[in-house]
């Protein structure tokens, strides 16, 4: 059985913390990418950054405030607002790293492509990056690697 390793990608394209959208959007299209990591000066991955991250679907296009009840000139929200925050937060985000999400699932290059092909396929995921033991980015490794790899093609 292949390892991660043998079927990563060993330089894949990434964006800093403080890089603006535009450039992020710009390397996410340049490299034909679905998502980016966000890595510091060591290359410690901070978090990764997807389409999803990039787009406020219909149902999150409005922001609706919290179902909330005003007591006593106090405002008691009936709901978390926790969601509405998150959301609201990467909406006017302008940088990489207030539109990232944070300690992305990663994989080692040592463990099997197996193992990467479960978690890609249990956690929707369609990329994961590849760490090393001090958390820097050695690689990626993709649904289509892992399948190609599974397969045997």
């Amino acid at each position: 059985m292949p390892t991660v390793a043998d079927i990563m990608d060993r330089e894949p394209a990434t964006v800093s913390p403080d890089a603006d959208i535009r450039s992020v959007i710009a390397a996410l299209q340049t490299h034909d990418l679905p998502g980016i990591p966000v890595i510091d000066e060591e290359r410690k991955v901070l978090g990764i950054i997807t389409e999803s991250d990039l787009v406020i679907s219909d149902e999150e296009s409005d922001f609706h405030l919290p179902h909330y009840v005003n007591i006593m000139g106090g405002i008691v929200f009936l709901e978390s607002t926790k969601h509405f925050e998150e959301r609201a937060k990467k909406a006017f985000a302008a940088t990489a790293e207030e539109m990232m999400t944070p300690e992305p699932l990663t994989v080692g290059p040592e463990e099997p492509a197996g193992h990467a092909a479960r978690l890609i396929s249990e956690k929707h995921h369609n990329r994961l990056p590849v760490v090393d033991d001090e958390g820097r980015l050695v690689g990626v490794v993709t649904r289509v690697d892992v399948l190609a790899a599974l397969t045997g093609d």
